[in-house]
């Protein structure tokens, strides 16, 4: 159920950051009561529950779809022309299918792996500048900017936000191009990104009581 007080939680959000509602939180009437409390960037992690929400939900106006989670290659074909932002570009391999399949050009985030983790996807920090240098020419990827997660229960995860948006400050200047965007930060740890440049936040259990 959504929490009570939701119209005021959005109002605390600064008016330059997007909160892209969690959706694996909820079913199609709750998207609906975000909705209509003004929220209109949702993201889903797995296929076939966007596919189910997708159907569900398309006679709402402006809506926008996220996809906010690991994307198999197999699987891409099923959503990659319904949704409206993939946050999660994590190989060539990825980009090639996308490239493939996609009618438009792809609002596009790169996951980046900020920390190295084992258990995690993502472009290592140390090989973005090459990996951009690649799906440049990728006509369907139309690049906006870079994602990443913190560490589970971080000590300091404004320190680790930085590290992403100093390194997306480092390749613009590098390779003169605009990453205008960082999707950075969760319900846990959502206002030291805010704090460190986060553009979209992925909320979903702070949306819920």
């Amino acid at each position: 159920m959504i929490r009570e007080d939701i119209k005021e939680f959005i109002q605390t959000i600064p008016s330059g950051v997007t909160v892209v509602c969690a959706t694996k939180y909820g079913d199609s009437n709750d998207i609906k009561t975000l909705y209509e409390a003004g929220l209109k960037d949702f993201g889903e992690n797995r296929v076939d529950a966007f596919l189910t929400k997708y159907e569900e939900l398309k006679n709402l106006d402006n809506i926008r779809w996220h996809f906010i989670g690991h994307l198999q290659r197999n699987k891409a074909k099923l959503i990659i022309n319904k949704i409206d932002c993939l946050h999660s570009l994590d190989s060539l391999d990825l980009a090639k299918k996308i490239n493939e399949l996609r009618e438009t050009p792809l609002d596009t985030f790169i996951e980046v792996s900020i920390n190295l983790e084992e258990n995690k996807n993502g472009v290592p920090f140390y090989g973005l500048e090459e990996f951009i240098n690649k799906i440049k020419y990728y006509p369907k990827i139309h690049l906006v900017g870079l994602m990443m997660m913190a560490y589970k229960n971080s000590s300091n995860p404004y320190e680790e936000f930085l590290k992403l948006k100093n390194l997306r400050d480092e390749i613009e200047t590098k390779l003169n191009i605009s990453l205008p965007y960082l999707s950075m930060g969760m319900s846990d740890d959502y206002l030291s990104a805010i704090k460190a440049g986060s553009t979209h936040i992925r909320l979903g259990r702070i949306l819920f009581k």
